[in-house]
């Protein structure tokens, strides 16, 4: 294994290692005891081993965190395959750079390791392992409410640019962000409902762009910008 990091949660060492192909029976056993602990099964889409064998066969990029040779948590990057579900046409990609584009994959952290950012240190790390040679863009779908996604995305910069059914019917947001580029500069502003799936659908349509998010009453809304 390749460490890239290392660290401490609270009293307790951990490194963070590129997983290869060998790694793929441990992944599948933490993505196990991630979804088991789930309250909502339907928040996260699991791998397949061939979904895992496609990521660590030269097809994007894995990293673990390892706590006494125990992996404990892993996020993965992937070179999709250029179809016409490809993310990049949703966030109006040029056909030309579609091939330079990245997605931001699952993200899994053992139950027993919540609460220590390694969600957010994950990202980081892996973030700084792309090639910007090579890829000039990374795009994300999360479902509407799934909270701690929202703020991962949001937390890395990344914008809503769409909200559309992917995946058979799956209402998801479509994350993005340029690598190459400063955050837009924005002159105006609304905030809507994350329920309210038609109003924000207008929005991006209209070429506003969700920036961040909120709690009031009780309620998560999305600020949009243009």
């Amino acid at each position: 294994m390749t460490t890239i990091a290392e660290g401490l949660l609270g009293s307790t060492p951990y490194t963070v290692e590129i997983l290869t192909m060998p790694h793929i029976p441990q992944l599948e056993k933490l993505q196990a005891e991630v979804c088991a602990a789930l309250p909502d099964k339907n928040t996260l889409q699991p791998l397949s081993e061939e979904e895992f064998s496609y990521i660590l066969n030269d097809h994007g990029l894995m990293i673990g965190v390892y706590v006494d040779d125990e992996l404990i948590a892993f996020r993965a990057l992937l070179e999709p395959i250029i179809d016409d579900e490809h993310l990049g046409r949703d966030c109006d990609i040029p056909e030309e750079k579609l091939s330079r584009v990245l997605y931001q994959e699952i993200s899994n952290v053992s139950p027993r390791y919540r609460g220590y950012g390694l969600q957010k240190k994950m990202a980081q790390i892996i973030m700084d392992q792309i090639d910007l040679s090579r890829f000039d863009y990374i795009c994300a779908t999360v479902k509407p409410l799934n909270i701690p996604s929202l703020k991962d995305k949001f937390s890395q910069g990344l914008l809503v640019a769409g909200l559309k059914e992917k995946y058979g019917n799956k209402l998801r947001y479509i994350f993005y962000k340029n690598l190459n580029e400063e955050k837009p500069t924005f002159t105006e502003a609304r905030a809507l409902l994350m329920s309210d799936t038609t109003g924000q659908q207008q929005l991006l349509k209209e070429d506003f762009l969700g920036t961040d998010m909120f709690e009031q009453d009780g309620q998560w809304f999305i600020s949009y910008r243009r």
